[in-house]
């Protein structure tokens, strides 16, 4: 049967793309609202598609660890990043992770069904917008300055792996305030306003390396 698998937490977008994969040939659409059963789905009926968004349940950008492990079991299953984020650098962290495409979600459905039939044939998609700004990332590198402390350095690493604060502690075996505190610490001498620009900064540092 031709299946898609579509790993998002918000039950309208879910039933958006339902419409738009029915509306496209596919004759079951698979629903997962957290990592795991997405995870859990996509063992049990391998389907032929898999779209999934970046951010699910305030898990940071948990979708980036599923997409890897995704592609530890199988490398050619087309998988297309369907995000909140539409920024360059978090869409070049989607490609390396080993999506097949990335589409950001104030697209509309036309633009979503392009993308969904250009990848269905594993071919990569990006917009030509998004695609010129992920190209620049290389002339961006940006240097941290040197008075980061070890345990801040290792924060920041882990930020740009897509942890959330609780994960980013349980790793370190430090608390959860300990790890806010750092963050804060973190966007003074990385001049980041916000956690999402501090979120950009510890990816385009892992983008550079």
């Amino acid at each position: 049967m031709n299946r898609a698998l579509v790993i998002d937490d918000h039950p309208i977008v879910l039933e958006g793309c339902r419409r738009v994969l029915l509306d496209a040939g596919f004759q079951e659409v698979l629903e997962a609202a957290t990592v795991l059963s997405g995870f859990q789905l996509y063992r049990q009926f391998r389907p032929e598609l898999v779209i999934v968004d970046l951010a699910i349940r305030g898990s940071g950008l948990a979708g980036l660890s599923l997409i890897r492990r995704l592609r530890l079991h199988d490398e050619t299953t087309p998988i297309l990043v369907f995000s909140m984020h539409g920024d360059p650098i978090i869409a070049s962290r989607a490609f390396k992770a080993g999506a097949t495409g990335f589409l950001a979600k104030d697209m509309g459905p036309k633009t979503f069904l392009e993308a969904i039939e250009k990848v269905r044939r594993s071919q990569p998609y990006i917009g030509h917008e998004m695609a010129v700004q992920v190209a620049l990332l290389g002339s961006r590198a940006r240097r941290d300055p040197s008075n980061l402390t070890a345990r801040e350095i290792q924060t920041l690493a882990l930020l740009g792996e897509g942890k959330a604060y609780g994960q980013i502690a349980d790793e370190l075996g430090i608390s959860y305030k300990t790890v806010a505190n750092t963050c804060s610490n973190l966007k003074e001498k990385l001049k980041a306003t916000t956690l999402q620009d501090l979120v950009r900064i510890a990816v385009m540092r892992r983008v550079s390396a």
